[in-house]
């Protein structure tokens, strides 16, 4: 008996030490959310390189939550120092009441080091240096009324903006982060997110980066919705050919025009064009080629990883994540239509050259918002072919959510 009194106490104690007992019934509802991420990555193909790390960092942490740790510091007398065997000679120290205390530090978890990168606002820029590496700006330039179509996308993180403002449930600071979603550009929502809200980085990047991977899914329905049989089958002429010389002079213009009107926006403007100008310069194979594959690769998981990790049950599970999740919707719909609406708008003032289904595609997430208004318009015309002509708002959109977060940084940072 007293052996078997022993091993029930063992089991006890190994039942108390362990996660169990101690998370809280939201850790598990994350845990499950995580799971449907990871499947929707995995066995859908959303956004797997980003929607995958998020959903095991969000597993992660709500298994281990000691992982996102904070480093914390106490004092210690000189007995507490040997009884714990540390060297008083290896730490600072501080005398209170004529009584000398050792400052010693407990260290963080791992992902509150890899952490600081997004919360010092380097990742970001870092995927965009990236980003830029492998845009090819040539549609752009080559037609360049696809900055209007870029542009007018952007016009949903506003309007948003303003509503979300005026529910009085968010600040102006938290409703500016909620409204850069519309914009469906995981990097900048995040750099957004750390400058204004940071509180809210969670909910906002999971949005984000969850909206990105439903592109397939939410585009189509408001294309239709928007456009009539007729517009989505016009077929667009062939674009001109754009010389090396207008590719490598291009990302130098947009970064000095950005920089001066808008200095909020010069980290992912300025690095997106610096990725760029590797490309096209042709003389840096070697930086292109790294910063679009292992430093993109890397960077990637740090910020897929611990975006992931900020959210706990606690602060995730709760009315103002739904709120958010439904202004960021609500923003990225608002975008898509009021970029097929600037479509419709240039149609007629084309005299129907133009494809109002390349409108949608100016929300910046590159490359599939394009293939999107490729497949619609293939639906109604199979000889049609709108991937490179969409490719022109897709990259202005790009350009155009950046400088939306440098306004809004401007205005309420």
């Amino acid at each position: 008996m007293e052996i078997l009194n022993q091993l029930w106490q063992i089991i006890v104690h190994l039942f108390t030490e362990s996660g169990f007992s101690k998370l809280p019934w939201q850790n598990y509802v994350m845990v499950v959310i995580s799971f449907a991420l990871m499947y929707l990555a995995i066995k859908k193909q959303f956004e797997p390189l980003l929607l995958l790390p998020i959903a095991f960092g969000m597993c992660i942490v709500n298994l281990f939550p000691d992982i996102m740790g904070l480093p914390t510091t106490e004092m210690l007398t000189l007995e507490q120092m040997k009884a714990l065997q540390l060297d008083p000679a290896s730490y600072t120290t501080t005398v209170i009441d004529g009584i000398t205390y050792y400052n010693h530090t407990e260290y963080g978890g791992l992902f509150y080091y890899l952490y600081q990168g997004v919360k010092l606002g380097i990742y970001p820029p870092l995927i965009f240096l990236g980003i830029g590496c492998m845009t090819d700006f040539g549609p752009l330039i080559a037609n360049p009324k696809s900055f209007i179509l870029g542009a007018a996308a952007q016009i949903g993180i506003f309007l948003t903006f303003i509503i979300a403002t005026l529910l009085g449930i968010f600040t102006p600071a938290q409703a500016g982060s909620i409204a850069i979603i519309g914009g469906a550009d995981g990097p900048t929502a995040i750099f957004v997110t750390t400058k204004l809200a940071p509180e809210l980085l969670g909910p906002i990047a999971v949005a984000a980066y969850s909206y990105m991977a439903l592109v397939p899914l939410i585009q189509p329905p408001i294309m239709r919705a928007l456009t009539t049989k007729k517009e989505r089958s016009i077929v667009m002429g062939q674009l001109r050919p754009v010389s090396k010389l207008e590719r490598i002079i291009f990302p130098i213009i947009v970064v000095v025009i950005v920089s001066l009107l808008l200095p909020d926006a010069a980290p992912l403007v300025g690095m997106l064009m610096l990725g760029n100008l590797f490309k096209e310069s042709g003389v840096v194979d070697r930086l292109s080629k790294t910063a679009q594959n292992e430093l993109m690769n890397i960077i990637t998981i740090f910020l897929g990883v611990t975006v992931g990790a900020t959210t706990s049950g606690k602060v995730f599970l709760n009315l103002q994540t739904l709120g958010i999740a439904g202004l960021g919707l609500f923003a990225f719909c608002l975008a898509t239509a009021c970029g097929v609406v600037f479509g419709k708008i240039m149609c007629k003032a084309t005299g129907g050259k133009i494809n109002p289904l390349i409108g949608s595609a100016g929300v910046s997430a590159v490359p599939m918002a394009a293939r999107i208004s490729q497949k619609v318009g293939q639906e109604e015309n199979p000889g049609n072919f709108l991937l490179m002509h969409a490719m022109g708002p897709n990259v202005a959109g790009v350009i155009g959510s950046a400088v939306a977060a440098g306004v809004l940084l401007s205005v309420l940072k």
